[in-house]
């Protein structure tokens, strides 16, 4: 079905549309050495508003996990959301598969669109990029939000039991599912709530469409986030970052948070949203996008406004 009439593309289609239609337009930037990388920016850039950067996860490209943001975010920021290399048209001939290359390709972009300060919001992968970003580039970046981002993560996790899977060869089959059986694996462990499942043929479809290509260099993304990977070498940022994280994150488990939260120390604030899953912007977009939106207004007042969110819950454990 998916050669002939594909639900996957015309979805993907009417995302880029109601993209053109928020006043963001689609461009591509190369930054040479075989790398391009795509992303959507304001139509019209206004000086009187701060600059938001949206880096999405590594389950699609950015359209579909912050289309339905857009609209809450585009009346208070200058919105600018790229897709990562080897989603939607950004790609490299290049070798270099970690989140810091991906952080230096995302500051090329930022630099020839002559963005100097802006705020980050990274979503689980994204979120990688994101801490990358705002600790190689500083002077970049003024706050930072990261959604169920397992940044401080150990290769010695995974051994230690923390996760669903016990190799990262075992992560790349969950999170990269190539049949309708195993997606429905994967959104069993992605999401807190059971979801009503789709005919096997659209599944199949989207499968087609948005899991194929580049396979290979997006297993190659995932493999690079866990090798050698320890907390000593993980660099300490002075930004302030709010760390958003599901009660029921069973992709990066909420220890993480608490372990992210104790390295960063008083210059970040976790906080907890219940009854959630890691697909967080599925789940509770709502939820998600008032924090957001409370905290990036003014960090400093942050705590006593998270407080008053229906729903939800500031976690000081590790406070």
């Amino acid at each position: 079905m998916a050669k002939c009439f594909s639900l996957t593309a015309l979805r993907d289609r009417w995302f880029r549309f109601s993209f053109f239609l928020a006043g963001l337009k689609s461009t591509t930037t190369d930054l040479g050495d075989g790398t391009v990388m795509h992303c959507w920016v304001p139509k019209t850039c206004e000086p009187s508003k701060p600059n938001l950067l949206l880096l999405h996860g590594i389950g699609a490209n950015a359209m579909w996990q912050w289309n339905e943001f857009l609209s809450s975010f585009l009346p208070r920021f200058n919105v600018y959301v790229p897709d990562l290399l080897f989603f939607g048209d950004s790609y490299t001939t290049r070798p270099e598969r970690t989140e810091q290359f991906q952080a230096q390709c995302v500051a090329g972009v930022l630099e020839a669109q002559e963005v100097r300060k802006l705020n980050v919001v990274g979503l689980s992968y994204g979120g990688f990029v994101a801490y990358s970003l705002a600790a190689q580039f500083p002077e970049m970046v003024e706050n930072l939000v990261l959604c169920c981002a397992g940044v401080s993560l150990e290769e010695k996790d995974m051994e230690d039991g923390m996760f669903q899977v016990k190799t990262v060869d075992e992560a790349v089959t969950l999170l990269f599912p190539q049949t309708p059986e195993k997606a429905n694996e994967m959104f069993e462990v992605v999401f807190y709530k059971p979801m009503k499942k789709a005919p096997a043929f659209i599944i199949q479809d989207y499968i087609d469409v948005m899991w194929k290509e580049h396979l290979q260099e997006r297993i190659g993304l995932v493999n690079a986030l866990y090798k050698d990977r320890k907390m000593s070498n993980l660099p300490k940022i002075t930004q302030p970052t709010l760390l958003i994280w599901a009660e029921y994150d069973k992709v990066f488990p909420l220890e993480l948070g608490h372990r992210l939260k104790r390295h960063l120390d008083e210059n970040a604030q976790l906080v907890v949203v219940k009854d959630c899953g890691h697909g967080i912007n599925k789940e509770k977009p709502k939820e998600m996008y008032k924090h957001i939106e409370e905290f990036l207004i003014d960090p400093l007042l942050y705590p006593k406004k998270a407080n008053q969110i229906s729903g939800q819950k500031v976690d000081r454990e590790s406070q």
